[in-house]
């Protein structure tokens, strides 16, 4: 793994919704009904005694999308707002989120469709200092990042399809979690594709100095990610970035998502396992599966990588030029619990995923 183009994705996520609040719709009732209990997630019988000794049965919900009578509606500014849920609602964003959320509380966002942001502020849902909000069945596509919560707490990304994250850095994102704290934080079962030419990605799925707990981690789960690129610091799914702690990644399925597939770049107690990783050689494809601590100062330590099925092939012209043509995994420092597990050259292509992934726009 190169460390110098797996760059910490530092202040560049820190406060981009407090900057737009004021010059939206604030609305406090939107056509909402009373939430009802947001927070119920099957996923939540999973618990920290599987982190370093994961047995799960299948965790995939069935992923529906049901055809709904969508009305047009212009973005959506929540400040202080609580049990409500939006829902059916179309909104084009342009240069800000297509619904907003600051110090909001018990919010469900359910079936509606986010599409068209450009910018650093055009994301498909921006949440801030926000608790026990949940986020599924929608379509999010064509915004700078999908879902993008900021020092908040219980949140669930789920059942969502998402198409073309456009950036620009420091988003390109379908889901970051930033600064995210404490149990109940989840994101799973997600279709999300990224085409070349009509998307500018980074991560498919970025935890940064994000953190569960010893009794129930952040778990992502399930997800289904295709293509990336071409940002040679890009990856379909990062964990610990800036640190981080009690964090799971199991049963997702990446397909070339662009410079590497899923990496664990710093944090403790951080478990990534079962996981399906395949990339055909493409102009930023690097590396399948990797480890490394890139924020010494913060300690890195417990962190297990295994059982994962790896087949990635090298396309980077540096990489190249060395004479690579696949590159599986690697790992810097201490070498991750069950590392030997993990399976190089798998029987696996591109095929892992269905030809039409997302199927509700």
């Amino acid at each position: 793994m190169k460390k110098s183009n797996l760059v910490n994705k530092a202040g560049r996520n820190l406060c981009m919704s407090v900057c737009v609040l004021a010059s939206v719709l604030f609305i406090t009732s939107c056509q909402k009904d009373a939430a009802t209990n947001p927070d119920s997630d099957s996923s939540s019988a999973l618990n920290a005694s599987k982190v370093n000794n994961l047995s799960l049965a299948s965790t995939a919900s069935t992923k529906t999308f049901l055809s709904v009578s969508l009305k047009v509606t212009a973005p959506l500014n929540l400040i202080n707002a609580h049990d409500i849920t939006i829902s059916g609602d179309s909104i084009n964003g342009g240069k800000i989120a297509c619904i907003s959320l600051y110090n909001c509380y018990n919010i469900h966002i359910t079936k509606c469709k986010l599409v068209n942001g450009s910018g650093l502020n055009g994301v498909g849902i921006n949440m801030n200092a926000c608790t026990n909000v949940v986020v599924d069945s929608c379509y999010i596509g064509n915004v700078a990042s999908g879902v993008y919560a900021y020092q908040s707490q219980n949140i669930k990304v789920k059942n969502n399809q998402m198409r073309n994250m456009v950036g620009p850095l420091w988003r390109g994102q379908f889901v970051q979690f930033n600064s995210v704290t404490g149990g109940g934080n989840r994101i799973s079962n997600n279709l999300c594709e990224n085409i070349k030419g009509q998307s500018n990605c980074e991560d498919g799925i970025s935890l940064y100095n994000s953190s569960g707990t010893s009794t129930d981690p952040i778990y992502v789960l399930s997800n289904s990610i295709r293509g990336g690129g071409p940002s040679i610091t890009g990856s379909g799914v990062t964990l610990g970035d800036h640190g981080g702690n009690y964090i799971v990644a199991a049963y997702n399925i990446i397909v070339t998502p662009g410079y590497v597939g899923m990496h664990v770049a710093g944090g403790t107690n951080i478990l990534m396992s079962t996981n399906t990783i395949y990339s055909d050689a493409t102009p930023s494809s690097h590396l399948g599966l990797g480890y490394g601590n890139y924020s010494p100062s913060i300690p890195s330590n417990n962190i297990t990588i295994n059982l994962n099925k790896v087949h990635w092939m090298v396309g980077l012209p540096s990489d190249v030029s060395k004479g690579m043509k696949e590159f599986d995994s690697y790992y810097q420092g201490a070498i991750p619990t069950g590392w030997s597990t993990n399976v190089s050259s798998a029987a696996i292509a591109a095929s892992v995923l269905p030809t039409k992934l997302i199927t509700w726009n």
